[in-house]
């Protein structure tokens, strides 16, 4: 009876009591997602030129011939997008945060071909050609399987990584020179033989990341004080 008379008299003092509620929910949620998770879909960053990763459906007109790997510096075009998924042959569970040295590989959303690498050389700098492969359901071979390089013990979203090609042992890296047409103004993705090398960090950003279903082992004392 009580709760009703505060209801009637202070209506909106309950609606910014739940209101409140319901950002402490989304809050604690939100703290979980901390970590770049199997399943993931992201957009990479590279953190020196603020450009970020990209593919599209255009080959290359040299080199293996393979669809082309980019830069842009748009923060909102859909052919940025990648999912985090594990290497070659294996499989992940939806959710677990990659552990940092493991191997993943990012699958390209819209064409569904996987970042790859091989002994080609890049066509604007001469590096080594980064390209886009695999059949339609994602599948294709050794070279599209990278190594997570980071000093924590799982990828943080909030830190830089780097990604090293297994096959190879090539860094990931932007070249800091520009496409002409028919894609002008997008920047060359190559890969590099060292990892202090000129741009070759990249940062986790804009897209959905799925939440850990278990604790990491560092929270569970966390997690159970809360409870």
């Amino acid at each position: 009876m009580d709760f009703i008379r505060i209801f009637c008299v202070f209506p909106s003092l309950l609606l910014i009591l739940l209101f409140y509620s319901l950002f402490l929910i989304e809050t604690s949620q939100g703290s979980k997602a901390e970590y770049v998770t199997c399943g993931t879909i992201l957009k990479l960053m590279n953190t020196d030129l603020r450009l970020r990763l990209h593919s599209h459906d255009v080959k290359y007109g040299s080199g293996s011939g393979q669809q082309s790997v980019t830069a842009v510096d748009t923060t909102d075009d859909h052919n940025s997008h990648w999912l985090v998924k594990a290497a070659s042959g294996e499989s992940c569970k939806r959710g677990a945060p990659i552990k940092c040295n493991s191997v993943v590989r990012l699958q390209h959303i819209s064409t569904k071909k996987n970042l790859h690498s091989h002994y080609f050389s890049s066509p604007l700098s001469g590096n080594q050609e980064v390209s886009c492969y695999g059949d339609d359901d994602g599948e294709g071979d050794s070279g599209d399987n990278w190594t997570v390089v980071c000093n924590n013990d799982f990828w943080r979203r909030d830190t830089p990584v780097k990604l090293k090609h297994v096959d190879t042992a090539s860094f990931l890296a932007g070249s800091g020179r520009t496409f002409g047409r028919p894609i002008s103004g997008q920047g060359e993705i190559v890969g590099v033989t060292s990892q202090y090398g000129a741009y070759t960090d990249w940062q986790a950003k804009e897209g959905l990341f799925v939440h850990p279903s278990d604790p990491l082992p560092h929270q569970q004392h966390a997690i159970h004080t809360e409870l």
